[in-house]
């Protein structure tokens, strides 16, 4: 299940933190806002919901390209985990946020 593990705010700059919502309890705290969205991408790449995830089901893309959903630019790849029988791409957007997009809305794109 991607999306295990949610960024959360606290009360300033350096305060944030990465929830797992399969266990139920933080995985990192007083972490900067960037810092935290590079943990939590970080960990799911390593875990699914049951634990673990083996290596057959995780690929990374060594160096990142660019790619494209829907005719517009979408960041750049840098992993690939498998998910319930289907590949998705984990991108890093402009703004240094992750995002998970299926391997069926992905284009590489020409430039970035």
């Amino acid at each position: 299940m991607v999306g295990r593990f949610n960024v959360r705010s606290g009360s300033g700059e350096d305060d944030w933190s990465v929830w797992d919502n399969a266990a139920n309890g933080n995985r990192g705290n007083g972490l900067s806002e960037e810092a935290a969205h590079r943990l939590a991408a970080d960990l799911e790449l390593q875990c699914d919901v049951y634990g673990p995830r083996s290596p057959d089901q995780v690929r990374r893309v060594d160096p990142p390209k660019p790619v494209e959903k829907a005719w517009q630019p979408a960041g750049f790849l840098d992993a690939w985990i498998k998910e319930q029988g289907t590949w998705v791409g984990r991108v890093r957007r402009p703004d240094g946020k992750f995002v998970w997009i299926p391997q069926a809305e992905l284009r590489q794109a020409e430039q970035f």
